[in-house]
């Protein structure tokens, strides 16, 4: 039997989870896209672990940390944004664990009221990632974010806490 867990990310953390964001499969995806020095990772490290609107985890599969998310609460609310990835070299199949494991930590262990997300409009993975975890599309901002060379447009999703519950007692009854 498989243990999905979600756990703080720690101090000890920081190489393994900069070497994945500096992996070009993962920054690719980014809004910031290049790479990130150690230094700067401490130094965002030290800034956001100990904000309260701030959630920074690691996910883990049979004691393997594979993959990272964070949590930041919009406006002092039950709602937050969300983003993850997962480490290059995980098994196939890591994500979407990640995601059931992390939803039901975030609406049953956080007791967030919604979680939002933002996909970069070229990164279909993500998008059919998104709908399949049961996120509603809520709108496109259009060529909302400049890379250097181009425009690209963000696509917004959102998943309220009542629709994840629905979700997961649909999953069961199947």
């Amino acid at each position: 039997m498989s243990n999905n867990i979600v756990r703080r990310m720690k101090r000890d953390d920081l190489r393994m989870v900069l070497q994945w964001r500096n992996h070009i499969e993962v920054r690719r995806f980014m809004y910031s896209q290049e790479e990130i020095s150690f230094l700067d990772h401490t130094k965002w490290f030290e800034a956001n672990s100990n904000n309260p609107d701030k959630k920074l985890l690691i996910f883990e599969k049979n004691d393997i940390s594979l993959g990272f998310i964070n949590f930041d609460r919009i406006r002092n609310s039950d709602v937050v944004d969300w983003g993850f990835y997962t480490a290059p070299n995980a098994p196939k199949g890591t994500g979407k664990r990640l995601g059931k494991t992390v939803l039901d930590y975030a609406f049953k262990g956080l007791n967030f009221r919604k979680v939002c997300g933002q996909v970069l409009s070229y990164n279909q993975r993500s998008i059919n990632f998104h709908l399949k975890l049961g996120f509603r599309q809520e709108g496109v901002l259009v060529d909302q974010y400049f890379d250097g060379h181009k425009y690209h447009s963000v696509v917004c999703f959102g998943l309220l806490s009542n629709e994840w519950n629905m979700i997961q007692c649909g999953e069961e009854s199947d």
